[in-house]
């Protein structure tokens, strides 16, 4: 999220094209990915405190090492170590809301792991929003995040030392049992909000940038206000369990589709007004947050028995999309302008909710679902 929310201090200061941008993207998302596949692994060996301390140790080695980051390279390493540590750290949440929370409290359980994102958000937009005002370095902002994260890092090293090991599937196996066609759609909805919200993270407020800003502000503070309101917006998430309840599943990942089409499509249409800038961070941060939320107990559902794995594998399809998105979309920028790149990313979750049926968001009963009445 940090790196989106710095790209015009990083292109001034490294000399980055927009394609570089993407590049630089692609290779944090991949970070993701590798993160997620290390954290299954330690998380049936070791337990869920090993792939979180991970995490945290390489968030707060990554952070620091893009605020002392000479040049590109290793910028763009620090980008991939800081992360990776969501990979790392997010999935064993998963797996001990499974085995401590009761079947009818972790939807709201699950949404308040994943809306948890946006408090970290709005506080980094408020951070990079001091240091316009104070007229601070970009590197400071960095520093503060790195020491954040190894505040982090000791408070949960005390918490999980204590937490046992996980007694599950081997990892084969629960990989075996993921091969499942109820498993599609759940992964094209990963894939398509993983490319959207990494294209926008990482081209959305640099792009209002270019176009000026919007009225009244100093322009530089633009990517602040972009972050604070997609952080703010997207405590939404923490209803997403209770919305699900009212509307459903189906119903409710058409709306969270619609809503990321028109956030993306909002920077391309209206990037330098009010309305425009709002509705577009807004959108887009509940989009990010409920559908992470969705993605969660969506995942578990189909998969009762495996809620960690099944939430693994729905997050590699989303970080499979952060890998390719950006690096196609700054191509693609370059080549076509910036407009076009977001309208067509616009079109991605667009289709996503005309194409979703109620069929597609098939569930398995779970094993400790109260029982229904007959």
């Amino acid at each position: 999220m940090g790196f989106g929310l710095f790209v015009p201090e990083f292109r001034s200061a490294f000399g980055m094209s927009t394609s570089a941008v993407g590049f630089v993207a692609s290779l944090g998302f991949l970070g993701f990915f590798t993160g997620l596949l290390i954290a299954q692994r330690l998380l049936t060996r070791r337990g869920p405190g090993s792939p979180v301390v991970s995490g945290l140790a390489a968030a707060t080695v990554g952070l620091g090492t893009v605020a002392l980051a000479p040049n590109l390279p290793v910028l763009a390493l620090g980008v991939f170590l800081a992360t990776s540590s969501a990979g790392l750290a997010w999935t064993p949440f998963n797996d001990a809301i499974h085995r401590k929370v009761r079947f009818e409290d972790r939807p709201s359980a699950l949404s308040m792991v994943s809306t948890g994102t946006g408090v970290g958000i709005a506080l980094a937009g408020l951070v990079a929003l001091a240091g316009v005002v104070g007229d601070l370095s970009w590197r400071s902002g960095w520093a503060f995040f790195a020491a954040a994260s190894a505040v982090a890092l000791l408070v949960n090293w005390h918490v999980f030392r204590g937490v046992g090991k996980v007694h599950s599937a081997g990892p084969d196996e629960g990989w075996r049992d993921l091969v499942h066609a109820a498993a599609l759609p759940l992964l094209a909805v990963g894939f398509v909000y993983g490319t959207t919200s990494a294209i926008y993270i990482s081209f959305a407020a640099d792009h209002m940038v270019t176009v000026g800003g919007v009225p009244g502000v100093p322009v530089a503070a633009t990517p602040a206000l972009v972050f604070i309101c997609y952080g703010l917006f997207g405590l939404a998430g923490l209803l997403t369990g209770r919305v699900r309840g009212m509307i459903g599943l189906p119903m409710l990942l058409r709306l969270v589709m619609l809503a990321g089409a028109c956030s993306v499509a909002l920077v391309a249409i209206a990037p330098d007004t009010w309305a425009g800038l709002i509705l577009s961070a807004g959108w887009q941060g509940v989009y990010v947050m409920m559908t992470s939320a969705v993605l969660a107990f969506w995942s578990e559902r189909v998969f009762p028995s495996l809620p960690s794995l099944s939430f693994t594998v729905a997050l590699l399809a989303a970080a499979l999309g952060g890998v390719v998105g950006p690096a196609v979309a700054g191509v693609v920028s370059d080549a076509r302008g910036a407009e076009a790149m977001l309208l067509g990313t616009a079109a991605l979750p667009a289709l996503a909710a005309l194409l979703l049926r109620d069929r597609h968001v098939w569930e398995r009963p779970p094993e400790d679902a109260p029982p229904t009445a007959t």
